[in-house]
């Protein structure tokens, strides 16, 4: 459902749109919707969005936004996105509130995952 002044979608590039569908639907169990060669959508995932074809990658450490997941069985979640391709950028620490990893996917695009204190 659309709410006005909410946040609605996102939009993220992609170096390797086949690489980086790959790992979400291997790590999170998204599926995509295919909008061309250089264009894939995902829906009901939190928040929907999509991936663009682009020599360019999100990282938090440039200024860009940061995208967190939230997961019950953190390290669990761990080790399923190790298992499907990404690349561990902060391995799980505590923060106020918490515990969180961050990680890249294929196309080199930074996320975290955060859970309740142990």
């Amino acid at each position: 459902m659309n709410t006005h002044g909410k946040l609605n979608y996102v939009e993220l590039a992609a170096t390797d749109i086949e690489a980086t569908k790959a790992f979400f639907s291997k790590a999170f169990g998204w599926s995509f919707t295919d909008y061309g060669a250089d264009y894939t959508a995902f829906a009901d995932e939190g928040l929907d969005g999509g991936f663009y074809r682009a020599p360019l990658c999100a990282k938090a450490e440039n200024g860009s936004a940061l995208l967190v997941f939230y997961s019950a069985t953190l390290e669990e979640t761990r080790n399923e996105v190790v298992r499907a391709g990404g690349i561990i950028l902060k391995e799980i620490y505590d923060f106020p509130g918490g515990r969180r990893f961050h990680f890249a996917e294929p196309s080199g695009n930074e996320f975290a995952v955060w859970s309740e204190p142990a």
